[in-house]
């Protein structure tokens, strides 16, 4: 790509133009002097290069509205541009086509963003169009806008408003009923197979979870945990009281909070006495209360609307820990709520939980990758200072950029985590207590032993490629020479199947 014989436009070149101090938008436009439309996809980034007819010359507002036809919406660099420019300019420009579409949107949004009303009279006459092209992202229930003759489908407002792009990838998995699949996967297993696994699943989910932030809870915060997942969709938890009570059951009660964080916090590592690397930092208390209202108002939104259960999840679950409201606890929360939402809209099964977080663990590469999507940019537009006690003060305004993600990304990452759960997980389980009882059933018909001791039987041969090794002439005692090699023998056919995860018992 020769860039001499391009230039740049849209949301890119209004960047440039207004100095905007905003993350990288999902596209970027370039009009061509020769050559036809092409498209260049890399990963996170998509140039797209216009023949010169699309050129919409030098005009800010003629700018912005290629923009908001051609690369979509995005609502922090909006913020952002209607800050600097000029209103009177924005005016001028809504006043040459008042009734056209890409004016109208402008309008709109600009006392979306801003709260401010401009000095135009509201329209009387006009078709009404949707702000968001459901074609192109997942919109909520419309509120109409007389004023503009606008359809609000917006997800949030002007506190929180993340967006999700309907990606190739997210109209595939969307088109999947994994429901559907998991339904009809339960129904191959006795349900009181089925009800031994659920028990065991809210206990995985929980020591995964806990795992994952390198935390080893008591047996009390423990249960505390395996308690709220029990509830999860099945009370509400989507307001501030709830929040504050299921982070306080599930922190160490020292650094339990009765509000939201009122000091800044961050994530970081010390790698000396004083040297502390921080890897994000989260909004400054300040602002916390307003987007904390506000991503409860778009979770209403949300699921009031036909939008996705998993997009829905995925866009709560990880506005919640970027915002991260308490000090402890932000990343437990964060995935209990996918739980709640996952359940509340009946996309989980009744009385079962998919053990995401224990798909997590597995793959913490991609975990990590997708909230370092977000934190890594991030960190290059925020300015701190930390002080020798690890006490931060964030010095520029960066509340926009947690306002107004794109979060198509969370939602396609949390796609992949749901359907591995499904098709590997779950499965994994429930396949392994069949077998486990199966070998139960015929060690048991060798000699009639305690399940205390038949279960060690099981493991020790499972721990030595199946042999239960040094430890039977103290542990196994009771059992002769010959009633061990014939149960080592069993097992070891059992074990040879190769359609069991013995990872799951070790």
């Amino acid at each position: 790509m020769n860039k001499q014989t391009l230039r740049k436009t849209g949301y890119g070149e209004l960047k440039e133009r207004y100095l905007l101090d905003v993350l990288p938008h999902f596209c970027v436009s370039y009009i061509a002097l020769k050559g036809e439309r092409r498209t260049v996809a890399e990963p996170f980034l998509t140039t797209e290069i216009y023949p010169s007819r699309y050129d919409p010359g030098e005009s800010a507002g003629a700018i912005l509205e290629f923009a908001l036809k051609y690369e979509g919406l995005n609502l922090e660099i909006l913020c952002f541009l209607f800050r600097k420019m000029d209103e009177k300019e924005i005016c001028r420009h809504i006043l040459t086509s008042p009734v056209g579409i890409y004016t109208r949107k402008i309008w709109f949004l600009y006392e979306f963003l801003t709260g401010k009303k401009i000095g135009i009279p509201d329209l009387s006459q006009g078709n009404y169009v949707d702000i968001l092209d459901s074609s192109s992202y997942y919109t909520a229930a419309p509120v109409r806008s007389r004023r503009h003759r606008i359809n609000n489908n917006l997800p949030g407002d002007r506190r929180f408003c993340p967006l999700v792009r309907k990606s190739d990838l997210l109209v595939k998995y969307s088109s999947i009923r994994f429901e559907k699949q998991c339904s009809d996967m339960l129904e191959k297993y006795p349900p009181e197979l089925l009800s031994r696994t659920a028990a065991y699943l809210y206990t995985k989910e929980t020591k995964s979870s806990f795992e994952i932030e390198n935390v080893v809870p008591e047996k009390q915060r423990s249960a505390r945990f395996i308690a709220l997942l029990r509830k999860a969709g099945k009370e509400e938890f989507l307001n501030k009281a709830a929040l504050v009570h299921l982070q306080k059951a599930i922190v160490d009660e020292r650094f339990a909070l009765d509000d939201y964080r009122d000091f800044q916090n961050y994530v970081g590592e010390s790698i000396g006495l004083e040297k502390e690397i921080v890897h994000y930092v989260s909004p400054r208390p300040g602002d916390l209360a307003g987007m904390m209202d506000g991503m409860i108002f778009c979770a209403e939104r949300m699921l009031e609307s036909v939008i996705h259960p998993v997009i829905t999840a995925a866009v709560l679950s990880f506005g919640f820990v970027f915002l991260h409201p308490f000090e402890d606890g932000n990343g437990r929360l964060h995935r209990f709520l996918i739980h709640h939402i996952l359940s509340k809209t009946g996309f989980t099964p009744e009385n079962l939980i998919f053990p995401v977080s224990a798909t997590m663990l597995k793959q913490m590469g991609r975990y990590d990758e997708v909230l370092e999507s977000f934190s890594k940019p991030l960190m290059e537009h925020v300015e701190y200072a930390l002080n020798s006690a690890g006490e931060m003060q964030v010095l520029n305004q960066t509340d926009v950029h947690y306002r107004y993600m794109d979060m198509t990304f969370f939602a396609e990452r949390l796609f992949k985590f749901v359907r591995d759960t499904i098709e590997k997980e779950l499965k994994g389980e429930l396949d392994f207590i069949v077998w486990y009882d199966g070998l139960r059933k015929a060690l048991r018909e060798i000699v009639d032993m305690p399940d205390r001791r038949i279960d060690l039987f099981i493991k020790l041969c499972v721990q030595n490629k199946g042999r239960i090794g040094r430890a039977k002439k103290k542990i196994m005692d009771k059992l002769t020479n010959a009633e061990i090699s014939l149960m080592e023998k069993i097992a070891q056919k059992h074990m040879s199947d190769g359609k069991v995860d013995f990872s799951l018992l070790l």
